[in-house]
């Protein structure tokens, strides 16, 4: 389209062009619409490149600002998955009173199997109770002196993997009262208080994800803004000979829109080197709780769509500024 390709956004040159131009936009308003898109889409990003300190320093700024946020996210699914690997939904122990007998023990446990929050029951006689007790050092001797098995019987009962903390606790205060039940230990407190510290891990991310998306649009918006006040001269006279201010601002829309992709890109790259440094770390950790602890990585999907959002992003903020700017240069 343009014949010096290298002039910056806006020059006289442009001016020209646009007389030279007129008749043949009149009659092809449509092509010349998408020709003038194409033109300022490489136009700006020429522009970004013949400035590669400062656009390299607000890129930068972009991606840590969009790069936390996936921090945050990476970091609370990996406190999720530590979480159920180390015993969310562990065992529940329900001791029966003394004096019940095998009988009671398996209709008690038949009866919590046909719950739908429980996964499994295991019933434990007090004879396995008195060998595990015995295999335990110091045990052994005072075993002995005993006259009777004084132990009840056990039912462990395992809640589901996917059961909440409060269908459990449910659960929990619902075989309390039931007959024949002495005590139930249950580490519920303890899921109960990992539970409600996911959830104030998942709203601070989405408050963070806020306030730096707001953050992104004040970068793109204030360096568009010095853009056109460095050019305020040339935009007026465009302005005087009939452009109009969609056709003056498309240069700094898609300038908005290449800082907040390039930004969007670098942010995945940040997101995925904070996964390969956590990888050696946990690898380690879980060697230590028998593999069950494995490092949780950000979705590719999400990866992928943040450069597009980053994009969305700049372009909002060029649109909102350079509509303001506009506004009072008119």
């Amino acid at each position: 389209m343009s014949t010096q390709p290298d002039i910056p956004l806006n020059e006289s040159p442009l001016l020209a062009e646009t007389h030279a131009r007129g008749g043949r936009s009149r009659a092809r308003p449509v092509a010349s619409w998408r020709e003038h898109h194409g033109w300022s889409a490489a136009a700006s990003l020429r522009r970004l490149m013949s400035r590669p300190v400062g656009t390299l320093l607000t890129v930068a700024v972009m991606a840590i600002a969009l790069a936390l946020p996936l921090t945050f996210y990476l970091l609370l699914g990996n406190l999720q998955k530590m979480g159920d690997a180390l015993g969310q939904n562990q065992t529940i122990s329900v001791f029966l009173q003394p004096g019940q007998g095998v009988a009671s023990a398996d209709m008690l446990a038949k009866k919590l199997r046909e719950r739908g929050e429980v996964a499994a029951v295991t019933v434990k006689s007090p004879d396995q109770g008195m060998d595990e007790l015995a295999k335990m050092q110091g045990f052994s001797g005072a075993l002995h002196a005993l006259d009777a098995n004084p132990l009840p019987f056990v039912l462990e009962v395992l809640p589901r993997p996917d059961a909440s903390a409060d269908s459990v606790d449910h659960l929990v205060g619902e075989m309390r009262d039931m007959q024949g039940v002495d005590q139930v230990q249950d580490g519920g407190t303890w899921r109960q208080r990992l539970e409600a510290l996911l959830g104030v891990g998942q709203r601070v991310v989405l408050i963070l994800a806020a306030l730096l998306a707001v953050a992104v649009l004040l970068v793109v918006g204030n360096t568009v803004r010095v853009d056109i006040a460095s050019r305020s001269e040339e935009i007026g006279v465009l302005m005087l000979v009939g452009a109009s201010r969609a056709f003056v601002r498309r240069p700094y829309l898609y300038a908005g829109i290449w800082y907040g992709l390039f930004a969007g890109v670098l942010a995945a790259g940040f997101a995925v080197l904070v996964e390969l440094a956590l990888a050696e770390p946990v690898q380690r950790l879980g060697q230590v709780y028998a593999g069950k602890l494995q490092v949780d990585v950000l979705p590719v999907w999400l990866l992928a769509a943040v450069p597009v959002a980053a994009a969305v992003l700049g372009w909002l903020g060029a649109r909102l500024v350079s509509a303001w700017q506009l506004r009072k240069a008119a």
